[in-house]
């Protein structure tokens, strides 16, 4: 059976190398670019279809057993067993990390060549799909965009396109992910350039735009106008309220500082927890108190969004214990208070036990509810009468702008789904204030913060990729005259004489570096032969004060050229000598390097 697999296998290399070429003969290089981000999102919006028909199915079969006009015990079992569920797929079918969807996209680009693992085209559609059907508080948009992102991946290595257009495939699939979900093309492609650092040029912004179309095509195709999502103005934007839209900003500005750290921080004492089985039970037990006590909290909430939209607010203390209160608005304003609080502990618990999914939604929830708490607020102890759903879309773009440093995301994402720019200028106001506001204390969004703590994000700055991607081992160079320590002048002139370099290693029978000698320290001894028996080179050399191993990333090499000003740097293993480095071949690396990572 084993042999039969393998001549299939060595078949459809056949083939797939046979198709390749014929690509390569045939199609231009751009064209084929412009035909594969049409693949790609085709695909992406597809898999964005099914994730949301999924989970879908599996929470109204479940919900179908929960009374509106009271709490139900169901809450506090159904988040364990999807979480269990998630968990044994991971641990014992997949058995890979698929947690933080659109964090391990950036590693991918930063330290994996762009290169996403097969099983992320399906795995975390699965996963996700058990753990927020079965009430898990997350969102779908970051295993929905993993899941884009290795189907453009994938595609892109099988018909071997190079680092900077598999890049461009990731890319894609990640913006007809993100557009196929919200019927938002504009917001799949700006999400992209603004979370992923995908540059802004004709090359790139062509394929992302196909993409984009494609994945909405499809979503409009079999769903039509029934998006998660959908915000009917009723409200026109009215300029003396611009300063409720900045308090709204700086309100989700500070509440985007809470949200990123809580998570950080409850992240980590679930990850110190060794056991799985008891960070589950954990976990679960947690969320599934929190979802008891805050309906709300249940699944990715975007029905609790339509709600708020809608100017039902109220609705959201359905199927709880403050039911009966629902036409108290002060009982309203600590349920929402409450819900702000602990949807990050309820995000956390999901996440932290195990659970598979993304930020996206949390994200969008906390916005909307925020708006729509602080007007309401405002209006029940001030008496404003100003209408709080507008507020509430407000919060959704001032929450992104804050929580993912994505500003541009935000303001399109709600304008789109407002069918309109009716509130742009109100958009654009709170997205700029909470990104103001929350800069000043956090320079990372939530999906960067991780690996810029590990010294793993590069996407966000060209230099650091391009030098990240260079090789310490594969600049060195071997071709200078080794010298014994017990040599003598004469020997090292002998060694002068053949070589073109002007440093001479030398290195003791074991190949340890003792010392290095420089042609311009001793070519006043050249001439004098009487001294050529009688020196030793071990009295002529000297230890390097600045050296480097083969084993630093090239931003280390970079400093130390740097700082100590010099041409040629040793390359020494736990003092073994391996050859020199030369500022002049670094240099010659990085050009090639950034003309391979340019776009054009």
């Amino acid at each position: 059976m084993f042999r039969i697999l393998r001549i299939n296998k060595l078949i459809i290399n056949r083939l797939l190398n046979r198709l390749v070429a014929w690509r390569i003969a045939k199609i231009p290089e751009r064209n084929f670019l412009y035909l594969l981000s049409l693949i790609v999102g085709l695909l992406s919006g597809l898999a964005a279809l099914l994730l949301k028909n999924l989970i879908h199915f599996v929470a109204e079969e479940l919900t179908q057993m929960i009374s509106v006009e009271g709490f139900t015990y169901l809450y506090l079992l159904y988040p364990f067993i999807g979480i269990l569920l998630t968990v044994l797929f991971v641990r014992y079918v997949i058995r890979d990390d698929i947690g933080h969807g659109v964090s391990k996209i950036l590693y991918s680009i930063s330290k994996k060549s762009s290169k996403l693992k097969p099983h992320k085209t399906y795995s975390s559609m699965i996963a996700s799909s058990l753990t927020i059907g079965f009430g898990g508080s997350v969102g779908s948009e970051a295993p929905i965009v993993l899941t884009g992102a290795s189907i453009g991946s994938n595609l892109a290595r099988i018909f071997k396109l190079r680092y900077k257009y598999i890049t461009l495939m990731v890319g894609c699939g990640a913006a007809g992910a993100i557009a196929g979900i919200f019927n938002a093309p504009m917001a799949g492609i700006v999400f992209t350039l603004e979370v992923l650092m995908l540059d802004l040029t004709m090359a790139y912004l062509i394929p992302l735009l196909i993409s984009a179309v494609a994945a909405t095509v499809i979503s409009y195709f079999f769903m039509g106008e029934g998006v998660m999502l959908h915000f009917s103005q009723v409200t026109p934007f009215d300029i003396s309220m611009i300063w409720i839209y900045i308090l709204v900003g700086i309100f989700t500005g500070l509440l985007g500082i809470y949200f990123t750290r809580g998570t950080m921080f409850l992240e980590k004492r679930f990850a110190a927890i060794n056991n799985w089985f008891v960070r589950v039970v954990i976990g679960a037990v947690s969320l599934g108190i929190l979802i008891f006590i805050f309906p709300p909290l249940w699944g990715e909430g975007y029905e609790s969004i339509n709600s708020v939209f809608n100017n039902q607010g109220a609705d959201l203390l359905n199927n709880s214990m403050f039911f009966q209160w629902k036409d108290n608005p002060y009982v309203i304003l600590l349920v929402l208070a409450g819900i702000l609080i602990f949807k990050v502990l309820a995000m956390s618990a999901t996440t932290g036990s195990g659970g598979n999914g993304g930020i996206f939604a949390p994200t969008l929830f906390t916005g909307a509810i925020a708006g729509y708490f602080l007007v309401k607020l405002l209006n029940t102890f001030f008496n404003l009468g100003v209408p709080e759903n507008n507020f509430a879309l407000a919060g959704m773009a001032g929450m992104m702008a804050a929580v993912m440093h994505a500003p541009l995301t935000g303001i399109f994402l709600t304008a789109e789904i407002t069918g309109g720019y009716g509130l742009f200028i109100p958009l654009l106001i709170t997205s700029t204030v909470a990104y103001v506001t929350i800069m000043r204390f956090e320079p990372h969004s939530i999906y960067t913060k991780r690996l810029a703590e590990s010294g793993e994000l590069i996407t966000h700055h060209k230099d650091k990729a391009i030098l990240r991607s260079m090789e310490v081992k594969k600049m060195i160079e071997n071709d200078f005259a080794i010298i014994s320590p017990d040599a003598t002048l004469g020997d090292l002139v002998k060694a002068i004489s053949k070589s073109n370099r002007n440093l001479f290693p030398i290195v003791d029978e074991e190949g340890y570096l003792k010392g290095m000698v420089k042609l311009s320290k001793v070519k006043n001894l050249i001439f004098e032969h009487e001294l050529y028996d009688t020196v030793m080179v071990k009295d002529l050399m000297f230890m390097p004060e600045f050296y480097i191993s083969s084993k630093d990333n090239m931003e280390t090499v970079a400093k130390k050229f740097e700082t100590s000003n010099r041409y040629n740097l040793a390359v020494i293993d736990d003092g073994k000598y391996l050859g020199f480095i030369s500022r002049a071949i670094v240099f010659s690396n990085y050009r090639k390097t950034l003309e391979y990572f340019s776009n054009e």
